[in-house]
């Protein structure tokens, strides 16, 4: 049974002093109240009185005993001795009678209240264990603690660490036991065999059937979307879709689907027969899910790759024919002057333009002008009308391969996808096109697909049809019930008995500073503060508006807009620059490897990094190895790069071992809560920030690879595809959370998740954005789950201003604030955008998901409306607030000047290969990503380390600097850190031990330079 889960630093910090207690634990802790002192009064030597106080508060702090009682920080005997006025030194006599301290701990014990921990209390520890174990995800090692926590909150003596280690694995080996039983018995045999032939190797393959079906499609083209189909259908073919596996833990099913996917066939074999089907049963319908997903996000970049090339296509047509479009149109023009001739009798007219131009001339012009002419149609049906050849070669698949649900407004598109499933199937039943639904083709297609009355062209239909699924599939209002990414958010809403059960406390919940305004449940009462809020704020600018110079009301186009002037610069005094400079020569030269293990022994992140499959014992020299890989994926390097044959712990074997089972999502977030927290905890991150305020914005990475994964976008990737890395900068310097986009998808789509998935302790309440980040929903979705979104808006003259109520006076600002809010549709939605905020708090739906339902328009029952209607308040709001206080915008652009320079050290780092991204998959793209924010990460938290050092050192003999200043300084620095060449990961031993590296004095740059290794 592997029990070797606990780390040395985790298993030599149980039931012993790790550090002497801080004031406020000796306050706590070893403060002997009256019934103590009558409890010790009893001790009449001043050894056995001091002796017995050291071990009542040991087990008041610890929970437990030590083995040697008198192994406590000096700090604890001198606070205890000064109470009982004894000698601290009279402790020392306490050790010559063992017996003496065990019968010391059992009255103990009975004086505090505490339980031992008996055969009674490892059952209730162990029932609880089986309650953690069935609902939760966490690791081995953080369960240890869990355990320990709730052991002390129940007044339990600790038992030793071993003992609680063996009891945590033996529950979590029987509760897998139980979980691969169960999992088993629900299979049939025809089923059990389908599921054992995943392991063989086909005849004439190479690879095995399991392995065939896990490689996802990554090329962009029809073939491959149906053969993406055909692997859908393989895995249907398995039967074990319909197999119930609701009842069971998702998280244990989860991890059981992670392992299968990263594991190679051989691990597999090695298991019991159990194990085996528990594990390939899951994986199965895991794997359906993500292969749907594939399928619907292939048949997306298809659709828009053709749209593409029919558009390049036809601006090629269009610029060919033009010489013949002027011509014609040059002729047809005289025809039309001699018509406009008024000195031309009206009975003349016909002739003479014949006789001038020529009857089959102007015939010719007119049939050239109709066939080169753009119609006023959809230019995307344009650019698709050519493509019909190759979407039959995936349809018929598509067509009877996916089943498409959708909402009540796409009705006229679930129909016409029937006809078409009717069309394809054929047979006697087969419909006339003439009977084809038409209410779903938009005005832009209706001249292709109805040429003319009682017309349907039916490769125009069919092509219209797909166009119209992909943008209901985006907006979500067609989804896929089998599909992980494009599955019906709406199904997963509080709905019924358990919204009402939430509803009180949800909403009271969502918003800490709203708590405070006495925000209600009624929606009248808040449209009454609502509105409240928007007369003081518009009569606040009124009042500024005459002598505020850089804010001014003009008219444009006959209407009110608002003007602002640019920031000015902010001035530097020249002892700030000066001290700049002193700082950044004072920091030492460092290799990234060896800045990496460095931050790695203050923090312990590595130890953050866990085996994909549970209790697996550690391996040696694992950070060792933790870092190299995070160095390589980071600086974009590869292993090979990074590798040392005469290193166990750096052979490329163990590298790629360590890569494949160690590095994913969930533990590349452990370890950045990890730098996070740590970075959080300096004195000089909390002067820049708290941790409150945060922006967003994405970085671009080409990706020369064929990936479903990456979009066009000219502007950013030329002629390739690439992805958005949207990641999340506290004010604290620190990136908390980042999302890997396709292509360059609009920001306001993600923007909500960063704050909503992020698992740092970090608790960010306002957000700064640039306008990609903008909606009136982001605005909307924002107040309700009590966070500011403080956008960076570039259109300010196109912005609306908003009022609730239209009889309300704003003075100089009346006619700029005209747009009246629909305040009914609000009032009406109010309770289900309180369901809607709460499932997101509650995580029961995904925000990207939401997102793409509310945005333009989304229903949800009208639902995306009425948000967008509150959301106009709140931008008003918002706007008010921008326009006047020069000193919120400037904070706003300080933040995300913050987030440009993070990107920046990591464009500095991410060096390798060109920058470009070469990850064909996902996970990939996202392991990679996670990878750089990481040890960009690790980076600023090793220079605010040694800034503040530096600064300390300046301070004491330059003199104390102005707070004002010392906000202004950054961390984003990486002169002094060599990325190239050279990866040594050695560290001394007084640095590992935390000492740090001596500051350099500040010196010449030719000094500086010569310091490079």
């Amino acid at each position: 049974m592997p029990v070797e889960f606990l780390s040395d630093e985790q298993a030599a910090r149980f039931g012993c002093y790790p550090d002497e207690p801080n004031p406020e634990q000796l306050a706590r802790f070893f403060y002997l109240s009256a019934a103590d002192a009558h409890f010790l009064a009893a001790r009449r030597r001043p050894a056995n009185k001091l002796g017995c106080a050291v071990q009542l508060c040991t087990l008041r702090f610890l929970g437990t005993f030590l083995t040697d009682p008198l192994r406590v920080p000096a700090v604890v005997v001198q606070t205890l001795a000064e109470q009982l006025h004894v000698p601290a030194d009279a402790l020392a006599a306490y050790r010559t009678r063992p017996n003496t301290w065990y019968d010391h701990q059992a009255r103990i014990v009975a004086h505090l209240g505490y339980t031992p921990f008996d055969g009674r209390q490892a059952f209730r520890i162990t029932r609880w264990l089986y309650a953690q174990v069935l609902t939760s995800t966490v690791r081995p090692s953080v369960l240890f603690d869990l355990t320990t926590a709730h052991l002390v909150a129940q007044r339990v003596v600790l038992p030793g660490v071993s003992l609680l280690a063996r009891l945590i694995a033996r529950v979590r080996e029987r509760t897998g036991r139980h979980l691969y039983r169960q999992l088993r018995t629900r299979l049939r045999p025809p089923q059990q065999a389908a599921l054992e032939t995943l392991l063989t190797v086909p005849a004439g393959e190479r690879l095995t059937h399991l392995e065939q079906l896990r490689t996802p499609p990554t090329r962009v083209s029809a073939p491959a979307l149906a053969a993406a189909l055909r692997r859908v259908d393989a895995i249907r073919a398995l039967g074990v879709s319909a197999v119930p596996v609701d009842d069971l833990p998702e998280a244990r099913l989860a991890r059981l689907a992670r392992h299968a996917q990263l594991a190679w066939a051989q691990t597999l074999l090695r298991m019991g027969e159990e194990r085996r089907l528990a594990t390939l049963l899951v994986f199965a319908q895991t794997l359906e899910r993500t292969a749907t997903d594939d399928v619907l996000d292939l048949f997306d970049s298809l659709l828009t790759s053709l749209a593409l090339r029919g558009e390049t296509k036809r601006r090629r047509q269009r610029l060919r024919s033009l010489k013949d479009l002027d011509q014609a149109a040059l002729l047809l023009q005289q025809a039309v002057e001699l018509l406009l001739d008024e000195a031309v009798p009206a009975g003349q007219v016909r002739q003479q333009v014949f006789d001038r131009l020529g009857q089959e001339s102007l015939r010719t012009a007119a049939a050239t002008v109709q066939e080169l002419a753009s119609p006023e149609e959809d230019p995307l049906a344009e650019a698709l009308s050519g493509s019909y050849a190759t979407v039959r070669r995936f349809l018929p698949a598509l067509l009877a391969g996916i089943a498409f649900e959708g909402t009540p407004t796409a009705k006229p598109l679930l129909e016409a996808w029937a006809f078409l499933q009717r069309q394809e199937a054929g047979g006697r039943g087969r419909p006339k096109w003439s009977a084809a639904p038409r209410t779903v083709v938009p005005k832009g297609w209706a001249r292709r697909v109805f040429p003319a009355k009682g017309e349907v062209n039916p490769q125009a239909y069919t092509l219209c049809v797909l166009e119209r699924l992909q943008q209901a599939l985006r907006r979500r209002d067609m989804f896929v019930p089998t599909s992980g990414r494009h599955a019906d958010p709406r199904a997963e809403l509080l709905r019924g008995a358990a919204w009402e059960a939430a509803r009180d406390p949800v909403a009271r919940a969502l918003d800490p500073v709203a708590r405070a305004l006495d925000r209600s449940l009624d929606p009248t009462v808040e449209l009454a503060q609502l509105g409240q809020q928007l007369r003081t704020a518009y009569a606040e600018v009124g009042e500024n508006l005459a002598r505020h110079t850089a804010l001014q009301v003009v008219e444009q186009d006959g209407q009110p807009v608002v003007t602002l002037s640019a920031l000015p610069a902010q001035d530097e005094s020249d002892l700030l620059e000066h001290v700049r400079e002193q700082l950044a020569a004072a920091l030492p030269q460092v290799e990234l490897a060896a800045l990496l293990r460095e931050v790695d022994a203050f923090t312990g992140f590595a130890y953050a990094f866990t085996h994909v499959a549970d209790g697996q014992p550690a391996a040696a020299d694992l950070p060792l190895s933790i870092c190299a890989v995070l160095l390589a994926q980071a600086c974009n390097l590869g292993l090979k790069t990074v590798a040392r044959a005469d290193v166990p712990a750096l052979t490329l074997a163990r590298l790629a071992w360590v890569q494949q089972n160690y590095l994913r999502a969930e533990t590349l977030t452990a370890a950045n809560a990890r730098l996070v927290d740590a970075q959080a905890g300096l004195p000089l991150a909390q002067v820049w920030g708290g941790g409150e305020v945060t922006s967003a914005d994405g970085m671009r990475f080409v990706v020369p690879v064929r990936t479903l994964h990456a979009g066009w976008n000219r502007k950013y990737f030329g002629s390739q595809r690439g992805v958005t890395y949207y990641n999340f900068t506290s004010d604290q310097f620190t990136g908390f959370h980042g999302i890997v986009i396709p292509g360059t998808l609009r920001d306001s789509l993600f923007i909500l998740a960063g704050l909503l998935e992020q698992q740092t302790s970090l608790d960010p309440r306002e957000i700064m954005a640039d306008t990609h980040g903008y909606s009136d929903v982001v605005f909307g979705l924002f107040s309700l789950l009590g966070y500011r979104f403080s956008p960076r808006l570039a259109d300010l003259a196109d912005q609306r201003f908003w009022r609730l109520e239209k009889e309300d006076d704003y003075g100089p600002l009346n006619e700029l604030g005209r747009h009246v809010v629909n305040a009914r549709l609000i009032h009406d939605h109010w309770d289900d955008m309180l369901r809607l905020a709460g499932s997101l708090k509650l995580g029961k739906v995904k925000a990207t998901a939401v997102m793409r339902t509310l945005q333009r328009a989304g229903s949800l029952s009208g639902l995306g409306r009425a948000v967008a209607e509150l959301g106009r308040v709140e931008k008003t709001l918002y706007l008010l607030a921008y326009v006047q206080d020069e000193a919120y915008r400037r904070r706003i652009l300080v933040q995300l000047n913050r987030g440009e320079g993070r990107h920046a050290v990591a464009r500095a780092v991410f060096h390798g290969k060109k920058g470009e991204l070469r990850q064909r998959y996902r996970e990939g793209m996202e392991d990679q990503l996670g990878a750089l924010g990481l040890v960009v990460n690790a980076l600023v938290l090793w220079n605010t380390r040694y800034l503040q050092h530096a600064l300390e050192r300046w301070q004491q003999t330059e003199g104390v600097l102005a707070p004002e200043d010392v906000a202004r300084l950054s961390p984003l620095l990486h002169e002094h850190v060599n990325m190239l060449g050279r990866y040594d990961f050695s560290l001394p031993e007084h640095i590992a031990a935390g000492e740090m590296h001596p500051l350099r004095n500040p010196a010449s740059w030719e000094e500086r330079l010569a310091e490079f290794p």
